[in-house]
């Protein structure tokens, strides 16, 4: 009774869950929301920035390089956002914004040039900020603060405005004048009813400061308040008295590093100027230390040099990255009373809470120092880079592809099928949820993503039902089965999920761009494939369980004994075959990687862009068949106004590198073409990859670092022996994959990085599953070889691989066959990388680590010890060591000799008690607790009890 109330309890948080899902999805409710399409699916804005570099200064590489990198960290913070960012010609840089076309909102989310500032805290705030004997105040509400100031915006001319609405929140701005403010479709130039406009005064700026990272002045009453605000004097044109006093353009950006200091000081950031900010840095610490010991000595603790004395009277200088506070560090005016000067000894900011906080101050300092500033130049709507009949074929394709996962499910696991059926629809609308509860853009390539994780969501459930086939086979009522085949199932799947959880994190933490996003959307899909698979499906079975009807064999598919012999190989004893196969396979990949390279693509290697105007409005359908002939897949979008549903007069098209030749056969080709008679003048650009060096190298290291993570966890879990040949099963899918891009000469873009970093996580998890089944079986046949032991769970696991495996390739083939050029692509790179994910974990992983255990003692003396199993039975025609078993008429099976060893296991395993939650929870392989297991294991293996 319990446990039906808990199943009805977990059923009823899913349908409330559900609901919520409803209310984001349905057009109306007040929490609708919908989903942005990406570039290539419905377009967006386009914004041209150009250079304009400090007198004196010239313009290098360099400088748009790492522009670029900065642009991108401010846009797509999360991965998600999937703007188009890339350097045109030698100064400019275009971004392009999906679902934008609100000049406004673009410049929101671009954002000004990013500009970090160093002020003298105590000294430049100003008004409400200060409490007048030199302690900072900060201020909860923005509002509030500048309230109190408005008097003062009569004199001069503000630096910024806010607009209000009627509770006071701020809902625009800052902006340099009201008119700005106000200059949006919805706002139209007013101030709607009740609604406050404030300024900042002349000379002022407001900067904001985040609670959480620990702000100078902020009140415990102030505590639940997100942000806390300062008012700051601002003189930026003043020469030596200029406030700021600094700015990023004083750092010597190659000097700047987290640290740990050597003196112990503990975690520090280590500061480099160039010369004139080495004086700007030694005269404001110097003021600093000055008025700090005048502060101590007014308090009669001038003579004193502990620490939390210091501290109450020093004073600080403000590290501000577009008007927001991120460090505010004090000077030791005991051990620097003259400053510090950085040219002498370096500077350094001490007293970081944690390693990691050093790092990501020393990231700001780095990233938030623009070398030039930006102006804008152009700003133009534009069309999608794919035609509507793309996103009509993927939507086909997924469809088809969905149904056929279905009827396979259905075909496979009957009622079980059902649940599974209901279950991936739960998952894909919690997935859905999540798309729009994170602002996911959504891409072609990402929407074919989706469609492949709700395939790979399924073997989640694949494994729990194959489990619970297991246990009816046993013996056990339908009921008890599903209880065990739960528990036991639980354990392999936390075991996979915890390996891809861990690949997402380091991806999310280390990578940037769509790399990041990819790994956001893993992590919440492993998440959610965990609750659905885990939660709702029990929930469901838990309640059906309760009724006759349900507790029949037959409705699963789990009468009788296990089929499909001629599955049954001996997988160690050719061991060696598919090393050599393999090997051969490997070497050709390579081989063609290293004479032919791949074939990169725009994305990676840069390229031309023309832009062209047409006397009369021509449909993009029409510039997309014609551009087609005219160069390689090019990129095409229309640029401004729209003319009907798919027309427009201005068009841009991005494409391969092309030499002086071929851009004057382009210009010409592009007049005959569209002009009508009429000559088009074009105009020709070289554009940078959009998929820079910094992206790929972080997603490198990355993937390094996930994979050193990835053994760590093995070792401890499984054994160290476990984990090499997980790795080296995972290095062999990613060469096949990338080798035979290089071998079929495919173009090699965006959308294929996201498919290899697929392939990454599903080869791990494929061969995990394997590996915890040779993990519970070693205790359970204490006398067997360990080839024997991989060879049954391998028998016992194949048909679970090649379902899955089927599964997941099932929409991939419905992709390839159905879908676009793009989708076609991205499909190819997954059906090569999975199909070889799933050879490795049966053919590479499971036999290398067979090799390495054999050499353990204990295996070793096992060895030759059992005649060889196979179809055709023992080689001595005679009875094997255990008991035959005995069919549930009680007459004993007439099987073949490895039909019998797995029949045997299949039993031990179902005999074995469901796991407790601890035990299926990750611990130490050398823990007490996994200790005791072993034993307790063993002694369930020997007959009757005791060893004999």
């Amino acid at each position: 009774m319990t446990n039906r109330r808990s199943h009805l309890i977990l059923v009823g948080l899913i349908v409330a869950a559900l609901a919520g899902v409803a209310a984001l999805a349905v057009p109306g409710s007040p929490a609708h929301k919908k989903v942005t399409l990406g570039l290539d699916l419905q377009g967006g804005l386009e914004v041209v920035l150009k250079a304009v570099p400090p007198k004196n200064h010239q313009l290098t590489a360099s400088d748009m390089d790492r522009s670029v990198s900065i642009m991108r960290n401010r846009i797509d913070k999360l991965g998600v956002s999937e703007p188009e960012i890339r350097q045109q010609g030698k100064n400019q840089i275009v971004i392009e914004l999906a679902g934008v076309h609100d000049p406004g909102k673009a410049a929101s989310i671009i954002g000004k040039t990013a500009q970090l500032q160093f002020f003298d805290l105590e000294d430049d705030v100003t008004g409400p900020s200060t409490d007048g004997n030199g302690n900072v105040v900060a201020d909860a509400s923005l509002y509030h603060l500048l309230k109190q100031v408005q008097a003062d915006t009569k004199h001069g001319t503000p630096t910024a405005f806010y607009l209000f609405d009627a509770k006071k929140h701020l809902k625009r701005g800052p902006e340099d004048t009201q008119k700005k403010l106000l200059d949006t479709a919805k706002l139209n130039g007013k101030v709607p009813k009740g609604w406050t406009v404030l300024a900042a005064p002349a000379h002022t700026t407001v900067v904001s400061c985040v609670q959480s990272t620990g702000c100078l002045g902020a009140q415990q009453s102030q505590a639940r308040a997100p942000n806390v605000y300062y008012l700051f004097k601002y003189y930026p044109d003043r020469g030596s008295n200029s406030i700021p006093e600094a700015s990023g353009k004083d750092l010597k950006l190659s000097s700047i590093k987290a640290d740990i200091g050597s003196a112990g000081q503990g975690n520090v950031v280590q500061l480099g100027f160039k010369s004139e900010g080495n004086k700007k840095f030694r005269d404001i610490t110097q003021a600093e230390a000055i008025r700090g010991q005048q502060k101590a000595d007014a308090a009669g603790q001038g003579g004193s040099s502990d620490l939390n004395v210091v501290t109450q009277f020093a004073q600080h200088f403000a590290i501000v990255l577009d008007g927001e506070l991120k460090s505010t560090p004090y000077i030791d005016y005991k051990q620097n009373p003259d400053g510090i000067d950085p040219s002498i000894n370096g500077a350094e900011i001490s007293n970081i809470n944690s390693f990691s906080e050093a790092k990501n101050l020393a990231l700001v300092l780095q990233t938030g120092a623009l070398p030039v500033d930006f102006v804008q130049i152009e700003r133009t709507d534009v069309s999608a880079t794919l035609g509507k009949d793309s996103l009509k074929q993927a939507k086909t394709a997924a469809l088809l592809g969905l149904l056929v996962v279905a009827v396979f499910l259905l075909a496979l696991y009957r009622f079980l099928g059902v649940v599974a059926v209901i279950g991936l629809g739960i998952y894909a609308a919690f997935l859905y949820a999540a798309i729009l509860v994170f602002g996911v853009t959504l891409t072609l390539p990402g929407f074919a993503g989706l469609i492949l994780t709700i395939g790979v969501a399924a073997d989640a459930n694949v494994v729990i039902f194959e489990r619970i086939k297991e246990e009816v086979r046993s013996g056990k009522s339908v009921r008890a089965a599903i209880a065990a085949g739960y528990a036991k199932g639980f354990r392999t799947i936390i075991d996979a999920n915890v390996v891809t959880v861990i690949t997402a994190l380091v991806l999310f933490a280390v990578a940037t761009a769509g790399v990041k996003g990819f790994a956001l959307m893993l992590m919440i899909g492993t998440v959610i494939s965990l609750i659905t698979a885990v939660g709702a499906t029990r929930a469901m079975l838990g309640l059906l369980a309760g009724f006759s009807w349900f507790d029949n064999p037959r409705f699963m598919g789990a009468h009788g004994q296990q089929t499909a012999k001629w599955l049954q190989i001996d997988f160690m004893r050719r061991r060696y075959l598919w090393f050599a196969i393999s090997g051969a396979i490997v070497a050709i990949a390579i081989g063609g990687l290293a004479t032919k390279g791949l074939n990169l693509g725009i994305d990676f290697k840069g390229g031309t862009q023309v832009t062209f105007k047409t006397p009369q409005p021509v449909s993009l359908a029409t510039v997309r068949s014609e551009a087609t002939s005219i160069a390689k897949e090019p990129v095409v979008q229309g640029r401004g106004k729209q003319f009907g549903t798919d027309s427009y007069k201005s068009f841009q098209l991005r494409m391969r590198s092309l030499s002086s030749a071929q851009t004057s056969r382009l210009s010409k080709d592009i007049s005959e073409r569209f002009g009508r008679g009429q000559p088009i003048s074009s105009q020709i650009q070289t554009v940078s990859s959009s998929f820079g060096r910094q992206i790929a190298r972080a997603a490198i290291t990355a993937i390094l670092f996930s994979l050193f993570l990835i053994v760590l966890y093995i070792a401890i879990r499984f054994d160290f022996k476990f984990a090499v040949p997980v790795i080296i099963a995972l290095l062999h899918d990613i060469a096949i994959t990338v080798g035979v891009y290089a071998l079929t000469g495919r173009e090699v873009s965006n959308s294929t990085v996201a498919a290899v970093l697929t392939v990454l996580g599903y080869s791990i998890y494929d061969t995990i599953i394997i590996f915890d089944r040779i993990r519970e079986n070693v205790p359970l046949m204490r006398r067997a070889p360990f080839a024997t032991i991989a060879n049954i769970s391998l028998w016992e696991t194949i048909r679970r691989s090649l379902a899955t495996t089927l599964i997941t390739l099932l929409p991939i083939l419905s992709l390839l066959i159905f879908g676009g050029t793009t989708l076609k692509d991205f499909a190819f790179a997954l059906l090569v990388g999975i199909t070889s994910g799933a050879y490795s974990s049966i053919f590479i992983a499971a036999p290398l680590l067979t090799v390495w255990k054999e050499r353990e003692p204990e295996f070793a003396r096992r060895r030759g010890q059992e005649p060889e199993l196979g179809p055709e039975g023992p080689e001595d025609g005679g009875r094997p060591a255990r008991l035959r078993p005995r069919l549930p008429g009680g007459a004993p099976a007439a099987v073949d000799g490895g039909t019998l060893a797995l029949e045997e296991a299949t039993q031990a395993a179902a005999s074995e008690p469901a796991p407790t939650l601890g035990e299926v929870l990750p611990q130490p392989a050398g823990s007490a607790q996994a200790k005791r297991e072993r034993r307790r294991q063993r002694r369930r293996a020997r007959p009757h009890g005791r060893a004999r």
